[in-house]
């Protein structure tokens, strides 16, 4: 199944606590827990460009499933990482983070796990 499209937020679970533990800094934990982000994902093949826009701050990473790449955490910290699609969702390990994404009929649905923190994002195709 393709990735590709535009997903606006609808839902999210345990923000504050995953964004601090993550190390965000806590004006931008406050600005951005009740803004709805919007992610734009471009796969062409196993290529993927995916932009999060949250109010004015954007988050783009781009990269090759099985090709280690340098990416930005949500921390906006650069660092290496390789992407795997697994069982038709693509998993990605971001310093300490395990992001888990899938879609499911029209939802985008992102689930981070830090240690035994969890934050789950749910977003509608648009």
């Amino acid at each position: 199944m393709s990735f590709s499209g535009t997903y606006e937020q609808q839902s999210q679970e345990n923000f504050v606590p995953f964004m601090t533990a993550i190390g965000l800094p806590e004006d931008l934990v406050e600005r951005g827990k009740d803004l709805k982000s919007v992610t734009e994902i471009v796969q062409t093949g196993n290529h993927f460009v995916i932009t999060i826009t949250t109010g004015p701050r954007v988050l783009r990473n781009e990269f090759t499933i099985g090709v280690e790449t340098e990416m930005k955490t949500l921390a906006a910290e650069k660092v290496m990482s390789t992407a795997n699609l697994v069982d038709g969702k693509l998993v990605v390990q971001l310093k300490g983070v395990t992001s888990v994404a899938e879609v499911s009929g029209d939802l985008l649905i992102t689930v981070m796990t830090l240690k035994d923190l969890v934050y789950k994002n749910i977003s509608k195709r648009v």
